[in-house]
């Protein structure tokens, strides 16, 4: 997505890096960089904004779930393998455990 205007930092940057954004998983000075392009950016507000609803309302109606830890291990495995460039197993880790969770209940 671009709004069609030049900007310092491109549309399709700001967009590709919005979570690392609204986690603040990213160094001050992109925070910055970002914050100057909502400025000046009303598509890339917009889909920030929207973004940010989204978690606020996650974290309100599941925030208070807890996680199994060999799960959140496997999706941080997974998310490492991303960040690395690596591929990806295709298998559902979410399955998976509730495979297991069935299993364990027989």
């Amino acid at each position: 997505m671009s709004c069609g205007e030049p900007h310092e930092t491109d549309c399709s940057e700001v967009l590709d890096h919005l979570y690392e954004f609204l986690d603040r998983e990213m160094p001050e000075g992109d925070c910055t960089k970002f914050e100057v392009h909502f400025e000046e950016c009303s598509p890339c507000l917009e889909k920030y904004g929207l973004e940010q609803a989204v978690k606020k309302l996650v974290k309100r109606c599941c925030g208070q779930d807890d996680v199994p830890t060999d799960l959140r291990s496997k999706v941080m495995g997974r998310i490492d393998l991303i960040r690395a460039g690596e591929a990806v197993p295709d298998q559902d880790v979410t399955v998976q455990e509730t495979d297991r969770s069935a299993t364990a209940a027989e």
